[in-house]
């Protein structure tokens, strides 16, 4: 299968010797790490939902709530076009994109639980600046601290599960991350239905919140082990074989010690890991983990259904209780794809579940477009049935994202860098990642309003896109050691040709490069 070579277990250096049980010190670690996630998606449940009330739009935004009272004078479609609201939602992931790059030095420095400590601090202040918000300055502040927990938080947690997992269910525990995000989103969701219903401040209760997961996170995280990688890393051989020891419930560790041993020194010799990013030999984690994963996965117009879920449904006619509920169901679809994921994909793999499911998304897109062209847009409620299909087709979507790009979005990125650049890369995942979500953040309802239906099948496309380029450049990752994903660049079809034997380095790293 074209793109789909990889490298067996007779190439690989010392896997086969790896030895793992699962202990219940391993199930805490990953637990807790995971609620970093929850930070991510409370807040993606959350905004869409607080951004439909009517308390919050009279007291921050009463042009827009004037319109939504009028939308039969207008086409629905622009019910929401507001550029401050959406700066409301957007400003977070600007926040998170510049401190990523803060956040890729103190992980590489001081270990990933640093980070996570101070993603949960950060992401409290600003819950706390929010609920007690008194003008749009506020809030705006509020949201740019939010962004700078996100940013520590999503560069630390998804290399920590990565390297704390053993590289047979790697993935599955990777996605934890995956599935407290969408819990998150789904408890939002749930709050957002009951603090509808208080007035005039139950959205200060809905923001309020999302002091909940930071201290979850934050307390426990005072517990967690650093990883045996970053131990290694930090020079703590010691301290590393013994968490090492302990994770995997075994004392008969010194294969894998040696790789992250290897893995270290060769870490050591690089002094700018950024720069690093861009020779030869990393040209594949570049391209397929920093830029294109984490820039399609904004691009599948996921986000822009969880941030403006409540709003959309709404603009589809749905009364404001009603689309929060609707909303409920959606992100309850992307729990129960995230919990398939975990459950299958270091069976059938990474690349099944990515080519599966762009074809499914692709269809569900499409007829989205094609029923909203044909019944919508007229200034009236759309009927029932039509609008219970839209819910449908959306679940679907949901269901299919949660399975494939929602969490190989970020487990794949964090699987492919070597330790020398995995702290550099993933600040760049999270940095594209925040760059396309504020994008899509703040352009969606003004894109929703000149283009209509059309913004759903430019989606499509974009979807049927990512699928190819999966197809054709990313190797099979599943059960394969993090610290040997490079020998499947070596042996694939397309990558080999870049990479060659790895020893290619265009000189970046103060090396005289080697010749094509």
């Amino acid at each position: 299968m074209a793109g789909g070579a990889f490298a067996d277990g007779a190439t690989l250096k010392r896997a086969h010797l790896y030895e793992y049980k699962t202990t219940g010190y391993f199930i805490f670690s990953c637990l807790v790490a995971a609620m970093g996630g929850s930070l991510f998606g409370y807040d993606l449940g959350v905004s869409g939902g607080v951004t439909s009330m009517d308390d919050f739009l009279k007291k921050f935004f009463p042009q827009v709530y004037r319109r939504k009272q009028q939308h039969l004078h207008e086409t629905d479609y622009c019910k929401y076009d507001n550029q401050i609201l959406t700066l409301f939602t957007s400003s977070l992931y600007f926040g998170a994109l510049i401190f990523t790059f803060a956040a890729s030095h103190l992980t590489r420095s001081k270990g990933r639980k640093a980070s996570i400590i101070c993603g949960s601090l950060s992401f409290f202040c600003g819950a706390i600046i929010n609920a007690f918000a008194m003008n749009i300055a506020m809030l705006i502040m509020g949201r740019l601290l939010l962004g700078v927990g996100i940013g520590f938080s999503n560069q630390a947690v998804p290399l920590y599960l990565s390297e704390m997992a053993p590289a047979k269910t790697r993935g599955r525990y990777n996605q934890l991350f995956q599935l407290t995000t969408c819990l998150g989103i789904l408890v939002a969701n749930l709050v957002n239905y009951g603090t509808e219903k208080i007035h005039p401040w139950g959205w200060r209760l809905s923001l309020g919140s999302a002091t909940i997961p930071a201290i979850l996170m934050g307390v426990g995280a005072l517990f967690l082990p650093e990883t045996p990688n970053s131990l290694v890393e930090q020079g703590k051989l010691e301290e590393g074989r013994k968490v090492l020891e302990k994770v995997r419930g075994t004392t008969n560790v010194d294969a894998e010690f040696a790789d992250l041993i290897d893995a270290s020194n060769e870490a050591k010799a690089i002094k700018h890991p950024f720069r690093n990013l861009l020779t030869r030999k990393n040209r594949p984690q570049l391209i397929i983990g920093a830029l294109g994963i984490p820039m399609f996965q904004q691009l599948t117009g996921m986000n822009s259904i969880l941030f403006y879920a409540p709003v959309f449904f709404q603009s589809l006619g749905f009364g404001s209780g009603t689309s929060l509920y609707s909303s409920v169901i959606t992100s309850g679809a992307l729990v129960v794809g995230a919990l398939t994921s975990m459950a299958l994909v270091d069976k059938f793999g990474r690349r099944t579940f990515f080519i599966e499911a762009s074809i499914e998304m692709f269809c569900y897109m499409v007829a989205l477009a094609i029923t909203l062209a044909l019944k919508f847009g007229q200034g009236v409620n759309l009927p029932k049935a039509i609008s219970v299909f839209l819910v449908i087709i959306i679940c679907l979507f949901c269901f299919a994202y949660g399975r494939s790009w929602g969490p190989l979005g970020w487990l794949v990125p964090s699987e492919l860098f070597p330790l020398e650049t995995r702290s550099a890369g993933q600040s760049i995942v999270v940095c594209v990642n925040m760059i396309f979500t504020a994008l899509i953040a703040q352009c969606f309802l003004v894109s929703l309003c000149h283009l209509r239906y059309g913004i759903f099948l430019i989606f499509a496309g974009l979807v049927a896109f990512m699928g190819s380029f999966i197809f054709f450049l990313l190797p099979e990752t599943k059960q394969v050691p993090i610290e040997e994903i490079y020998i499947l660049f070596q042996n694939h079809w397309f990558w080999k040709k870049i990479v060659g034997d790895g020893t290619n380095d265009d000189g970046l790293d103060g090396k005289k490069g080697q010749p094509n």
